[in-house]
């Protein structure tokens, strides 16, 4: 990734170097699942990159592809250190949930932290759904990785050997792994967003009317819902199967939440829904729907994974 040249004009370099965040923060997101860790990765590269000399700045053509390689790396070792966490972690771990910021605002506004905010530049397509997000949550670090540059952001294999130090050709085998992994695992969308949209308000209605044989219908038997509180705040601990216990399940939760106002919301750019109290979000969840029925759900309540939705005060 690193190319010999003379350097470029230094305006115009220093433009491309801040230009590049945006890329930077898409990347590393999706390599970590958290916008906290992915910010701090893409602060750590350009830590490193304005820690260099002037020189061996100046010999590097492609300043972004060395952003990249060193951000890459950077996300490969806290992957590593990840798994080690997680094992301590209270309950499942799941990826901080985006909202879409042209929906979510915090007061009118258009932004629900300030357009500086790095969720805010994180774009919302299918790489970042939940479902797709919690496969490769799955995935060895350096699957991961090689899967997400190559299949994703469409880097070639002669770059990718350069972030994991293996050959294109091993770095091929491990994209190639992660495929199948995720054609194991994660099913192809079957419903159109406002088919999703649908079920979701349907889910909805149900929870807030807390009529069980609806939420029962809207579920598919075999459906299964994980919750993420990491200590902070009371959920399961454990994935909760089947859709007549998670109907149960949501019932209950309903008459212990007196004051609990539903949103219809895009998570992650697909249709989810977002509960807040007093204008506080406490909870987002993320549903996946196959034949018309909710086959996954995702809660987050962990509110240090709420802060891309903090209303300003």
């Amino acid at each position: 990734m690193e190319t010999v040249g003379t350097g470029a004009d230094e305006t115009a370099g220093e433009d491309e170097i801040v230009g590049e965040r945006r890329q930077l923060i898409n990347v590393a997101y999706r390599l970590l699942g958290s916008v906290t860790e992915a910010e701090d990765a893409v602060q750590d590269a350009y830590a490193r990159w304005y820690g260099l000399p002037r020189s061996r700045q100046e010999e590097i053509l492609s300043p972004g592809a060395w952003l990249t390689t060193v951000t890459s790396r950077i996300c490969l070792d806290l992957l590593g250190s990840a798994r080690a966490r997680r094992e301590r972690y209270v309950g499942a771990w799941l990826p901080e949930p985006l909202p879409d910021r042209n929906e979510w605002d915090p007061a009118g506004g258009t932004h629900p932290t300030g357009p500086a905010d790095p969720a805010d530049q994180i774009v919302l397509d299918e790489s970042v759904a939940m479902a797709f997000l919690v496969v490769l949550e799955s995935m060895p670090p350096a699957e991961r990785v090689a899967f997400v540059l190559h299949e994703v952001f469409r880097y070639p294999f002669a770059e990718i050997a350069d972030v994991l130090g293996r050959t294109p050709a091993a770095c091929k085998q491990l994209a190639s792994s992660a495929r199948r992994r995720v054609g194991a695992t994660h099913a192809p969308a079957t419903a159109t967003a406002t088919g999703q949209a649908n079920v979701v308000r349907h889910v909805k209605e149900a929870w807030e009317t807390k009529d069980i044989t609806a939420l029962v219908g809207l579920l598919n038997p075999a459906a299964v819902m994980t919750a993420d509180g990491g200590g902070m705040v009371g959920t399961v601990l454990h994935p909760v199967e089947g859709g007549a216990r998670i109907a149960q399940y949501m019932v209950a939760i309903a008459d212990k939440a007196p004051g609990l106002e539903l949103l219809e919301r895009s998570v992650n750019g697909v249709p989810g829904l977002v509960a807040q109290r007093a204008g506080v979000v406490v909870t987002v969840a993320s549903f996946d729907v196959s034949d018309g029925r909710v086959t996954r759900i995702w809660v987050v309540r962990n509110p240090e994974k709420l802060r891309p939705w903090a209303r300003e005060g």
